[in-house]
């Protein structure tokens, strides 16, 4: 064995007495015993001249893959908690990054939490981020803004629906990732299985660089690949990391794992390639900087194995992030020119360059508005002044934190690199603020179309408070629907209720549950609605005059053309379904061309209220051939006119339909109660898509598509109808026309 558990033997028992110098410490162990940090997380007041040393990253994953968990024993084994409290433990405390009431109280993550800490003396920002598709922007605006992210997968569910949610996710921002496959000491794990899975079903090209030492109970601990060595984990809470012999059992095992390591490293990178066409021995340090080399470029994934909850894994796991996880010198990060016609710019990752920054995610705080930022190029000190380039205002910086879930430590000066948090400043989420050298403006991120609305109506206190009953609903809506883009509220025009729309019962629950404890806000929650949408299925022409004189320069606009409906095929640059096309066909100057904007206004302006139901209209191209001009009557607003009134009439003579959404549905449940979901499912008008096996066998998976207002109460359902033992996920999959 390695000294090191001769080192820890004292500092284990000053650990478990909760010695807040033995827990800064502890992270030495492992890598680098002799060579200290040379400087701690609380003397560090800016990265700049550190960035190589810096990492950014997220913990993403399905829903329960052990994301919080993971993310508790990162914080315990880098000396910035002294105790692990779990998501659901009994103790009462929960996870440190579980910061809310409701967190705790449901055993989820609701909202995005930053934390920091030091570990072989990389300084690493970490976001974890929640797993439940209700919540999915969270996770969007976490990957928007980091460099690497750690993809956790269940060791025995594998690839799961959400997993495949974030991994889109990831890929839209192209974030290099390291996989973790947790929960290797449940009955039933395959880690080479949920391997297969991310070639097969995520398309990533991806290898173990680590083997279990045994699975279920006898999870030991795992036999690096690279260097060929084994580690188990001992100690009250796994803090020993303690070099073993590789076990007689694995050595074939272990030999192949590397072969194919270095055969696929082959394949990708040039120098292992040259070793391995030569028919030499590869090194581990040619095949690990090979490995980082493919990693930083997207074109592999490192996977590491453990158990976050029997801790297990976990530093090697670190050892992963400061290895093959880009620092922000190595990301491309493009900005746009706003005084070049949005060009793309590179940016420079440089604390000496023009400061440009990104507030990627709001908070609403008993001090005011606490606002997180990205810093990509500059410095920022307390009491700069900045600029937001967004609404023009100037500000100064009055006070910058580091985050630590609900904690802050103030710091006087951040660099280029670093994710922050500023106090006091007024601002909307995705803002770019300069020092006023630069004009660069950041790109903002996909926001996902609500899917579901609610009818509220706030109750009136019984102190007969209602003007300030009403005052605090607006008052707290202001503020959800600036934290959260995901969450819309509008007055409804024929029922002057109120409608709040969000990405699903869960998401809108939280809120009405926010409502109350936070703004003391009883409510009344009406009927839940489905944001249908109409489309159109046939191609029809359009030939319309609009001409109006009331004496004086009266409206003057004719316009022709069709509408036809958009092929499902057609997608755009995000790979998404083209929803609205306008397409100009005109020849010669019928129709000048600075009324031709006006012209796609009405269009779009006719998307927004379909002809049957009044939802919005998709899946239409409008296309103008000819048309007709006054030389004194027709104007912008004339052809605006006209190009909503004939596209209107158009849609609804152009065999107009409703859509629903179509929500895919995963239900789990014991084997005994397999005809009885899919009973369920089939009431409920569902297709089911497939029917598989749990792993372990006990169990069975079933996926269906389901329209989404079918599913109002299914969570009720399921329960009573499995005895408590069934579960199911849902996210949105595409509307479909509304059965007849």
């Amino acid at each position: 064995m390695l000294h090191i558990s001769r080192h820890v033997r004292g500092l284990q028992q000053a650990v478990v007495a909760g010695s807040r110098p033995a827990a800064r410490h502890r992270q030495t162990m492992w890598r680098s015993l002799s060579a200290q940090p040379s400087e701690t997380i609380e003397g560090r007041t800016s990265p700049a001249g550190h960035i190589a040393k810096t990492r950014n990253i997220g913990i993403s994953a399905h829903i329960d893959s052990g994301k919080t968990t993971l993310t508790e024993r990162i914080l315990y084994y880098t000396g910035r908690i002294n105790s692990i409290h779990d998501v659901r433990g009994k103790d009462g405390v929960g996870a440190k990054m579980d910061s809310m009431d409701l967190e705790r109280e449901k055993g989820i993550t609701i909202q995005s939490a930053a934390t920091f800490c030091e570990w072989d003396n990389h300084h690493i920002n970490i976001i974890d981020t929640p797993g439940h598709v209700d919540f999915t922007i969270e996770v969007e605006r976490a990957l928007r803004v980091l460099d690497g992210a750690v993809l956790v997968l269940c060791g025995v569910s594998g690839v799961q629906s959400q997993s495949l949610t974030v991994d889109r996710q990831m890929k839209r921002y192209s974030v290099p990732r390291v996989a973790f496959i947790n929960k290797l000491d449940r009955a039933g794990a395959n880690p080479q299985r949920v391997i297969n899975d991310m070639r097969s079903q995520l398309k990533l090209n991806t290898a173990a660089v680590q083997l279990p030492i045994g699975l279920e109970d006898g999870h030991a601990g795992v036999v690096d690949l690279v260097c060929g060595r084994a580690f188990q984990f001992s100690g009250v809470k796994g803090e020993n990391v303690e070099e073993i012999a590789v076990p007689e059992s694995m050595k074939d095992d272990v030999v192949a794992g590397r072969a194919l390591l270095v055969e696929m490293m082959a394949d990708l990178d040039e120098d292992v390639a040259e070793l391995f066409l030569m028919e030499e021995e590869v090194d581990d340090a040619t095949l690990k900087a090979a490995m980082r080399r493919a990693t930083v470029s997207l074109k592999f994934v490192p996977v590491f194995m453990g158990s976050a909850y029997k801790n297990k894994g976990v530093q090697l796991l670190l050892d992963g992030v400061v290895d093959y996880l880009p620092n922000p010198l190595e990301v491309p990060n493009f900005a746009l020119d706003t005084t070049n016609d949005e060009k793309k710019v590179l940016v420079e990752c440089c604390p000496d360059s023009p400061t440009l920054a990104l507030a990627f995610k709001l908070e609403e705080g008993k001090f005011g508005q606490l606002t997180y930022m990205r810093l990509y190029q500059g410095s920022i000190s307390k009491g700069d002044m900045l600029f937001n380039l967004n609404s023009g205002k100037k500000l100064k910086v009055p006070r910058l934190v580091r985050m630590h879930s609900s904690e802050m430590q103030d710091v006087d000066t951040v660099a280029a690199g670093d994710v922050v948090a500023m106090f006091g400043v007024d601002c909307s989420s995705m803002d770019t603020f300069t020092d006023g050298r630069t004009q660069l403006a950041m790109t903002s991120m996909f926001v996902p179309e609500p899917v579901m609305s609610l009818a509220i109506t706030p109750k009136k206190s019984k102190k007969g408070g209602g003007s300030d009953t009403a005052d605090k609903f607006s008052k707290a809506f202001a503020r959800f629907t600036k934290e959260d883009p995901t969450l819309r509220v509008h007055t409804d025009d024929d029922s002057k209720q109120t409608i709040v729309s969000g990405m699903g019962e869960l998401h809108l629950e939280v809120y009405v549950e926010r409502l109350r404890r936070e703004y003391d806000v009883e409510t009344t929650v009406g009927q839940p609605q489905v944001n249908y949408r109409e489309t159109i299925t046939k191609k029809v022409p359009f030939h319309y005059l609009h001409k109006k004189q009331t004496g004086g320069s009266g409206q003057f606009a004719r316009v022709m053309g069709f509408v036809e409906p958009i092929p499902d095929e057609t997608r755009d640059d995000n790979n998404d379904p083209v929803q609205f096309e306008f397409q100009n066909r005109t020849v010669g100057s019928n129709i000048p061309p600075e009324y031709i904007s006006s012209v796609e206004k009405g269009a779009k302006e006719a998307m927004e209220k379909g002809a049957l139901i009044g939802h919005p209209v998709q899946g239409v191209r409008v296309v103008l051939e000819d048309g007709q001009t006054h030389t004194v009557d027709s104007s912008d607003m004339a052809f605006r006119f006209a190009a909503l009134m004939a596209v209107r009439e158009s849609i609804l003579k152009a065999g107009a339909q409703v859509l629903e959404p179509i929500m895919s549905v995963e239900v789990m449940a014991p084997n005994d109660f397999q005809g009885s979901v899919i009973g369920g499912i089939n009431k409920r008008s569902g297709i089911i898509q497939n029917t598989d096996m749990s792993d372990d066998g006990s169990g069975c998976v079933i996926q269906a598509d389901v329209p989404l207002a079918q599913m109002f109460g299914y969570s009720t359902d399921l329960r009573s109808s499995t005895q408590g033992k069934g579960e199911f996920t849902m996210e949105y999959n595409e509307h479909s026309p509304v059965s007849r």
